[in-house]
């Protein structure tokens, strides 16, 4: 499928993004290395990960995604055949100045490479002034160490703050946004947030994107929760819309022949303003059926069903 440019950011991206959330967590390092040589032998392209991945997990303490991701870089040698997506923010000291200089620094270390190519600002961080967030991230572009910067999880109205102040000052826009949206979750992105990202030319790629793993098909009964780790993230999809959901996706796979992982992706893909939608695999097989979503061309009928359902 041809890449869409990611808003202003002068970077390119095929409308699927490698989640490395699971790198060093549910993946380990035979797991992760099987699914990163698979992603490159399927055409590479981005892979998301974050200094705090995966610090909620008893006995780590942040970080484990991107060293695993850089022992891999290392023994493949496949850096320039992928992006490299981060973030800053999450752990102890938010935005502060110092934070991001120490916390870009750690990536790149762990990382073993010499430059990110999109730095997220992980969550709004209302305690330190806008310029000296976008002053700090400037630091970084202006040291070749970080090529474009992006937002997660800010509202529209910070955002459009944000965007106005690096416009007064003259500091680096953010040029890439990355909310939740699925099929189920559409409330963060849909709306303020969405118009703003496509009048100002925001690249948008999002999280959460199979709903923890629901929109898989594979959690549709109380028994079912126990299958995996995020059982506890899914209860809450049995209930309200997601039985609906599933089915109009169900309708769907038999007219398609694709999967449920796949149509929920496709949906995300095809949604105004959106580049690419963030999943993480475990396995090659797991992979291979999400990069699948690549090759489904959902009618406008069917788009519309999923929007309804």
């Amino acid at each position: 499928m041809t890449e869409r440019a990611l808003g202003q950011s002068g970077l390119s991206i095929r409308p699927f993004v490698l989640g490395g959330n699971v790198f060093g967590m549910t993946a380990d390092k035979a797991a992760s290395f099987a699914v990163l040589d698979r992603f490159v032998e399927r055409g590479g392209g981005m892979i998301d990960t974050a200094d705090v991945y995966s610090a909620w997990v008893p006995g780590h303490k942040g970080g484990e995604s991107e060293s695993m991701m850089g022992a891999w870089l290392k023994e493949s040698g496949a850096r320039d055949r992928v992006l490299i997506a981060s973030k800053v923010g999450m752990m102890p000291g938010g935005l502060k100045p110092e934070r991001i200089r120490e916390a870009v620094q750690g990536s790149l270390d762990r990382l073993g490479t010499d430059v990110i190519d999109l730095y997220f600002a992980h969550k709004d961080d209302p305690d330190v002034p806008l310029d000296e967030v976008l002053g700090a991230f400037a630091e970084l572009v202006d040291a070749g160490i970080v090529r474009a910067i992006g937002a997660s999880n800010y509202s529209a109205e910070r955002l459009a703050e944000a965007l106005r102040v690096a416009d007064d000052k003259g500091l680096p826009r953010f040029t890439a946004m990355q909310p939740e949206l699925n099929l189920i979750d559409r409330t963060q992105y849909e709306g303020p947030l969405q118009q703003l990202c496509i009048d100002e030319g925001l690249g948008v790629v999002t999280y959460f994107s199979l709903a923890s793993g629901y929109l898989s098909g594979k959690y549709r009964e109380p028994d079912d929760l126990g299958k995996s780790p995020r059982g506890a993230r899914v209860k809450p999809y049995l209930e309200g819309r997601g039985p609906a959901v599933l089915a109009v996706m169900d309708g769907i796979a038999a007219e398609t022949g694709a999967t449920l992982s796949q149509i929920a992706l496709a949906w995300v893909a095809a949604q105004p303003g959106v580049t690419a939608p963030i999943a993480s695999a475990t396995t090659v097989a797991q992979l291979d059926e999400l990069i699948g979503s690549l090759d489904l061309d959902l009618s406008d009928g069917q788009l519309a069903a999923l929007s309804e359902a």
